[in-house]
């Protein structure tokens, strides 16, 4: 009797070992859908996960994430806030050509055609920003294509607008990250036994 409760015993515990290790090395859910439609009749941009980097910081606080409209014209949020302090640096998240460098409605914008990504090619925005590349300049992944503007952000703390789109379809733009860098996280020490 004594035999047969250790081994149900150590079993349980080999089961509890296996659990838990599965449980940690699993990815963690999505902070966001990838993708999502912004009509019924309308297909989700497709969307490699070419991205390198963040647009700023090795991993920045999104304060406010994609909310698709649920038609074109909609409400919604068509790209996702990142916090950042005013005089950050704002990189490039991919291989591209800058598309756009200036002002729109008084806030300084800097567009990205990506490179190799379709015809017509993902386009990433950032704003609130300073422009430190001009129009038709080739940008590699982190490159500084400027910094945070100090105003202009629609954010209650300073943040940089990250957009995304692919002609005239907004998509999420976390999905360009791949989920080794979206997830990225602190390191986990497992137990050996």
């Amino acid at each position: 009797m004594r035999a047969n409760r250790c081994v149900r015993v150590c079993a349980r515990l080999i089961l509890l070992v296996i659990v838990t290790a599965a449980a940690l090395l699993a990815p963690p859910p999505p902070l966001f859908a990838a993708d999502a439609p912004l009509t019924d009749a309308e297909p989700p941009a497709t969307v490699p996960a070419v991205g390198r980097t963040w647009p700023v910081g090795s991993h920045p606080r999104v304060l406010r994430g994609w909310e698709p409209p649920a038609t074109v014209y909609g409400p919604g949020h068509r790209g996702v806030d990142l916090a950042a302090p005013a005089g950050t640096p704002v990189r490039a998240v991919a291989r591209g050509r800058v598309a756009f460098a200036g002002r729109v409605a008084g806030r300084g914008v800097v567009s990205v055609d990506l490179t190799a990504t379709g015809d017509p090619p993902l386009r990433t925005t950032y704003e609130p920003v300073t422009a430190s590349v001009e129009e038709g300049e080739e940008v590699e992944p982190g490159e500084v294509i400027g910094t945070v503007d100090a105003s202009g952000s629609h954010c209650a703390a300073t943040c940089v607008h990250w957009g995304l789109r692919r002609g005239e379809t907004y998509a999420n733009p976390l999905s360009l990250l791949p989920p080794w860098l979206l997830h990225r996280g602190p390191s986990r020490l497992l137990p050996l036994a």
